[in-house]
């Protein structure tokens, strides 16, 4: 007699219907405990009750909006494989290229400080403590919850050159000063519609959204930085895609020099940068 426990090929192809296909292929491979290449060579493999189940609650919670993020609790970044918590903003690739920024104007090869205002997961810290293990990177957050995940995520990637302090952007810097300051902060302004659609409805809304305009921790980043940046020292901050003309102006206004706008892949403004003098 045929055995009518359902293969993989099977499960996938439901849920196709349900949720986009690589969702769906995360979301199994999580509840089987492989990766998601392991499933192409195992299309024909039958999935057992127990781990049926775990996919078929996955499975609703992702219809019903939940981030695949959340869902597997991981989420890869740069190099580094990041636990994330609905307390952590959901690292997105195009925060990537803030870190590339960063990373070609820091030595390779000598000692230099490092803040990473906002960590949320410890994304960008972690990537460049990662890639320039002679660096020392500071990294803040205001949510203790966030700070617990981005610890976790030091020591789950084996990274020891990244230290972790609580306080509200430049707030637990003191009196130091750094080569280089990088940010991502909320951007979106209040009562922006995307907030209440897709998977920015579950992220958390402080680490998405700041004032009328997007623009009001950006504001305060780019006034308290140049008291915490050594000479000729850079601020590299991320925005949304109509925000550059702004950043640069309030960039320029608080005199920082070699400012510009770099886009994202898409070509998109992204990531606005500027030297203190």
């Amino acid at each position: 007699m045929q055995s009518t426990t359902p293969r993989v090929r099977d499960l996938l192809q439901r849920a196709s219907a349900m949720i986009e296909r690589v969702d769906a292929e995360w979301l199994l491979a999580h509840a089987l405990d492989r990766p998601p290449g392991w499933l192409w060579a195992h299309a024909d493999d039958a999935v057992e009750a127990a781990a049926r189940e775990r996919f078929e609650a996955l499975l609703s919670r992702r219809a019903a909006g939940e981030p695949v993020a959340y869902l597997s609790g991981t989420q890869g970044f740069w190099s580094l494989d990041l636990r994330v918590t609905p307390a952590t903003l959901i690292p997105r690739p195009e925060t990537e290229r803030l870190v590339e920024l960063a990373l070609a104007r820091l030595p390779a090869d000598a000692p230099c400080r490092v803040a990473d205002l906002g960590t949320g997961s410890g994304a960008i810290a972690l990537a460049i403590a990662r890639e320039r293990p002679m660096a020392a990177v500071v990294a803040t957050d205001a949510s203790k919850a966030a700070l617990a995940v981005a610890v976790a995520n030091a020591q789950r990637n084996g990274i020891d050159n990244a230290w972790f302090r609580r306080g509200d952007w430049c707030e637990a810097l003191g009196r130091e000063r750094f080569d280089l300051i990088a940010s991502n902060p909320p951007y979106i302004a209040l009562g922006d519609p995307h907030l209440g659609q897709g998977d920015l409805r579950h992220e958390p809304p402080d680490a998405l959204a700041s004032g009328s305009d997007g623009l009001d921790a950006i504001r305060r980043i780019v006034r308290d930085a140049p008291a915490h940046l050594a000479p000729a020292g850079w601020l590299l901050l991320e925005h949304g895609w109509d925000q550059g003309e702004a950043v640069r102006a309030l960039m320029a206004a608080a005199g920082f020099v070699d400012v510009a706008t770099e886009p994202d892949l898409e070509g998109r403004d992204r990531v606005t940068l500027g030297r203190r003098p």
